[in-house]
């Protein structure tokens, strides 16, 4: 939907909008795929509101090392509750919590990540290929398995395409009513 906005945007204002994604097949960590590549509008917003006051309690209480932990982790459970609201909202049932679950399993795993690539200080990698593989197919795994089945469930696509057939409606009905009102129609 963002990038609809970003096409109109850029087609009837001009304006150029901040990228919404940055090639995110191409992630070689969990760190690297939420925090540098996916949905760089959210993480803009969640990481001055959320991380970042966290990091900065939390560097009080287990140091400055080891404060990204526990802000990498409540940053995952504020986009978990987002997220449940959002699907309530979109489907109008009772959550189930798999969409939670999707983000908290997430959040441990990015906090785990973080975790191990701090205690062996960068000693250690993987080839980019192997991790880009490992990571991208561990982010498509947990989807479809937690995440996407609430978009059938709830048919965001066919929801999506209502609204989009709506604004189109809207559209020419407006291009209609500017044309009859300019001289000689």
């Amino acid at each position: 939907m963002l990038a609809v906005g970003a096409v109109l945007a850029r087609n009837l204002l001009g304006l150029e909008l901040e990228p919404q994604f940055n090639e995110p097949y191409f992630a070689t960590s969990l760190q690297d795929f939420w925090g540098c590549r996916w949905n760089l509008v959210v993480t803009s917003i969640l990481r001055p509101t959320v991380y970042e006051p966290i990091r900065a309690i939390g560097s009080h209480l287990v140091g400055r090392k080891w404060a990204p932990l526990p802000a990498v982790f409540a940053t995952f459970v504020v986009s978990a509750m987002m997220h449940e609201l959002i699907f309530f909202y979109l489907g109008r049932v009772r959550p189930n919590w798999e969409i939670s679950w999707f983000f908290l399993l997430h959040g441990f795993c990015l906090t785990a990540e973080i975790a191990i690539k701090k205690v062996l200080n960068d000693r250690w990698q993987l080839p980019k290929t192997i991790s880009t593989i490992l990571t991208v197919g561990f982010i498509m795994s947990t989807g479809f398995w937690l995440f996407f089945p609430k978009f059938v469930e709830y048919k965001v696509d066919v929801r999506a395409f209502e609204e989009y057939a709506e604004i189109g409606a809207y559209m020419k009905n407006v291009s209609q009513s500017i044309v009859r009102v300019l001289p000689g129609h």
